[in-house]
C-alpha cells in the first residue's frame, strides 16, 4: 500500500488547505523599517511647497538686511579686518535650518489616528521618529543649499574651498537634525499643533544672545556671558573658521561638540515623549 501521510494537505485553523511545513512571515530588517518611514516623510515634503517658501524667505530676508544696514558700519569698526557677508552667512544658515521638521506631519498622524495605526505594527519605535528626521535632513540640506549659493553670488569665498561649501553644508545640516528633537518631543507630548509651530520660540535666545551680529569680543557685560554659555556661538564659530580660516579643527570640534549635546537633550525629551505617547495606547 502506498503512503500518502506526506501528500495530505494540512487543514489550517481557517478551513483552507495548506502546506504542512508552511513558513511564517519574516520580520523587516530596521533598515527596512526605516526605509519605509523615510520614503513616506520625504514624499511629504516635496507636497508642500508652503512648508519651503517662509522657510527660505526668513534667513534671506536677515542675510540681505543685515548686510545692508549693518556691512559699512561693522566693518569700519573693525579696521576693514571683518568681512561681514562672511560673518552673517552662517547665521542665515542657522536660521534657514532651526526648527524644519516633520512634526507638524507627525501631529496631522496623531490626530487621524494613523500614528496610532502604526503602533500596532510591528515597525521598530526608534525608526518611526529617525525616519522622519531623515527627511527632516533632507529638508534642511534644501534649504541650506539656496542661502548658501546667494552668499556666493554676494562675493562671499570659502579658503576651505569646494569640499569646505559641502562641510559647512553638512555641519549646518546637523545642528538642524539636533534641534529638530524638541518639536517632536512636544508634537508627542500635546499632539497641538499650535504648541508645534511654537516651538520655533525656544530658538530665539539661541539666536540673538549670541555673536550673530558682532565677534566674541565685541561683546560686552551680561551678553558676553549669557554668549560663552550659549552652544550657538560655538556652531557659528564652527561655521565661519571653514569660510575665513580654514580648517580649524578645534573650532570645528567645539562646534560639533555642542551639537552633540543639543541632541542628546532633544533626543531624550522626544524619546521620553515617544514612550509616553506609547504606554497611552
Amino acid at each position: 500500500m502506498t503512503d500518502t501521510t506526506n501528500a495530505t494537505p494540512s487543514r489550517r485553523a481557517d478551513g483552507l488547505a495548506g502546506s504542512a511545513e508552511e513558513p511564517l512571515a519574516r520580520k523587516a530588517s530596521i533598515g527596512h523599517d526605516l526605509a519605509t518611514i523615510a520614503k513616506r516623510a520625504c514624499r511629504s515634503v516635496f507636497r508642500e511647497p508652503e512648508f519651503f517658501i517662509p522657510a527660505i524667505i526668513v534667513p534671506v530676508f536677515f542675510f540681505v538686511v543685515n548686510i545692508g544696514a549693518l556691512q559699512d558700519v561693522a566693518e569700519a569698526g573693525s579696521g576693514g579686518t571683518l568681512d561681514f557677508k562672511a560673518f552673517q552667512l552662517p547665521v542665515a544658515i542657522i536660521f534657514a535650518v532651526t526648527g524644519i521638521s516633520r512634526a507638524s506631519s507627525l501631529v496631522i498622524d496623531i490626530q487621524g489616528g494613523y500614528f496610532d495605526r502604526l503602533l500596532l505594527t510591528p515597525v521598530r519605535r526608534p525608526t518611526l521618529l529617525l525616519g522622519l528626521m531623515a527627511a527632516d535632513l533632507m529638508a534642511v540640506l534644501m534649504l541650506a543649499i539656496p542661502v548658501t549659493a546667494l552668499g556666493l553670488i554676494l562675493g562671499v569665498s570659502f579658503e576651505t574651498g569646494p569640499i569646505g561649501i559641502l562641510v559647512f553644508l553638512l555641519y549646518g545640516g546637523l545642528w538642524g537634525i539636533a534641534f529638530a528633537g524638541f518639536p517632536y518631543a512636544i508634537a508627542l507630548k500635546t499632539g497641538n499643533p499650535a504648541a508645534v509651530n511654537s516651538s520655533f520660540i525656544l530658538f530665539f535666545p539661541f539666536a540673538f544672545l549670541t555673536t550673530s551680529f558682532l565677534p566674541k569680543e565685541a561683546l560686552t557685560g551680561w551678553l558676553s556671558t549669557v554668549a560663552t554659555y550659549n552652544p550657538v556661538t560655538y556652531v557659528l564659530e564652527g561655521l565661519r573658521s571653514l569660510i575665513t580660516d580654514g580648517w580649524e579643527w578645534g573650532e570645528l570640534a567645539k562646534g560639533l561638540g555642542c551639537i552633540l549635546a543639543v541632541a542628546t537633550i532633544s533626543f531624550g525629551l522626544a524619546s521620553a515623549a515617544m514612550r509616553g505617547r506609547i504606554t497611552q495606547n
